[in-house]
């Protein structure tokens, strides 16, 4: 798939089940669902039903859903006023369980997604595994192997001399010599070679690595054991990168944050090694962007939980124009935050220096 068709695909489809999540939960609880757009900025091409705009804007990379009274709308005179609290159709009027799952809807069509396309690509593909032997796969960009000319399809001979004749002996091998200097013997292009290198030390497992990784053959399954496996590996990503997470905030890890440039980049790669692993990249963004909505951070869906809490705890809500403040004060600092992490991939791009 080409590059580009990929990446729209991926941030479409990601954004537009959560919007779905959004829209689904209110047309069941009977909130007037105002707009439903694919895209940002000047509308293309729209069409009005009875009660929702569904448009077509210009920038394909989102979409939003707009609820009824849940944000400020103008009157007829220009004043922006909230819907009114006795129309039956009012985010505003119904049950604070009902707004917060219209609210949570969204972040669980993510983990659903994530569900459906790993149960996709194990009952279509089949489950991934390492081949036999001890054949490279692939070579991560600005790792040591690729540093030194190693390049995907060699062969791996030896690891300070000592055979690997399966891939299992080459990985205890590396992983056994964090931040020391290997050789690796290995043939490639006909010929057979010895690469000197210093190995990295991964921060979480504290393994030696060097940024390779075997060949993936893929196992055909039962889709009884697909379904299973799809939703182990959901669970298995959620409890990783909350953990990931976690590290990053206590400083027992270097936080690094990838923005749309960065998720561009790896889609891209993704789509150059087929619809296994696209689509395997796309489960794993679904389940980074449900987790990501959940945290109690202005402008989030997270913060608009907490905010419903505090209104069923307390039996009345906030003063909605300072939670619609304080969500605009969170919109701003993430918006900022996007742009200062979509420079440092752009600097990353260019120099391939962090």
């Amino acid at each position: 798939m080409n590059n580009a068709l990929a990446i729209i695909f991926v941030f479409g489809l990601l954004v537009m089940i959560h919007e779905f999540g959004h829209y689904i939960v209110a047309r069941l609880n009977g909130i007037k669902v105002l707009e439903f757009a694919f895209g940002f900025g000047p509308k293309i091409i729209g069409y009005k039903g009875k009660d929702t705009e569904y448009n077509l804007r210009i920038i394909p990379l989102g979409g939003y859903v707009r609820l009824y009274g849940m944000d400020q709308e103008v009157d007829e005179n220009g004043e922006r006023v909230l819907a009114y609290s006795n129309d039956p159709k009012s985010f505003m009027n119904k049950k604070v369980w009902q707004r917060m799952a219209v609210i949570a809807a969204g972040a669980i069509m993510n983990f659903v997604l994530a569900i459906v396309l790993f149960i996709l690509v194990f009952a279509y593909f089949g489950i991934p595994s390492a081949a036999k032997g001890n054949a490279i796969g692939s070579v991560v960009d600005g790792k040591p192997a690729a540093q030194v000319g190693i390049q995907a399809g060699a062969k791996i001979l030896a690891v300070d001399g000592v055979p690997t004749p399966e891939w299992a002996d080459c990985v205890d091998a590396i992983h056994a010599k964090p931040n020391q200097k290997i050789t690796l013997t290995v043939e490639q292009g006909g010929k057979q070679e010895n690469f000197s290198l210093l190995t990295e030390q991964d921060k979480q497992s504290g393994y030696g690595m060097v940024g390779i990784s075997p060949e993936i053959i893929y196992k055909k399954t039962s889709l009884s054991n697909a379904v299973k496996y799809g939703w182990d590996q959901t669970v298995y990503l959620t409890k990783l990168i909350v953990i990931t997470i976690a590290q990053m905030i206590t400083g027992k890890t270097s936080a690094e944050l990838g923005g749309p440039v960065a998720i561009a980049q790896v889609i891209g790669e993704g789509a150059k090694q087929g619809w296994a692993d696209l689509l395997s990249l796309t489960g794993m963004l679904s389940v980074q962007l449900g987790l990501l909505n959940l945290f109690p951070i202005p402008a989030l869906d997270g913060s608009r939980l907490v905010f419903l809490l505090i209104e069923g705890l307390r039996g009345k809500p906030i003063n909605p124009e300072k939670e619609n403040f304080i969500h605009f004060i969170g919109f701003v600092l993430l918006f900022a935050l996007m742009i200062a992490v979509t420079y440092q991939d752009i600097v990353k791009l260019f120099t391939g220096k962090g």
